[in-house]
């Protein structure tokens, strides 16, 4: 399964890729919306890993964003 975490948190984010990892998954770990959209476009996820509050938005606005 192939994971996209967006999470901005450095200490949290290790956490959650290694343990992803861990469990035999794929993960790409981004740090803001941006770059959440940019690998959308670029690659296919099973699952994405939202963060709520990040440093350029809402979590739930991108996903709205997204479901549309």
């Amino acid at each position: 399964m192939r994971i996209l975490l967006v999470e901005d948190d450095p200490v949290l984010g290790m956490a959650v890729r290694d343990q992803i990892i861990a469990e035999g998954h794929s993960a790409d770990w981004v740090t803001r919306l941006d770059a959440a959209d940019s690998a959308i476009h670029a690659a296919a996820f099973d699952l994405v890993l939202l963060d709520l509050m990040l440093p350029d938005g809402r979590g739930l606005d991108f996903l709205k964003r997204r479901r549309t």
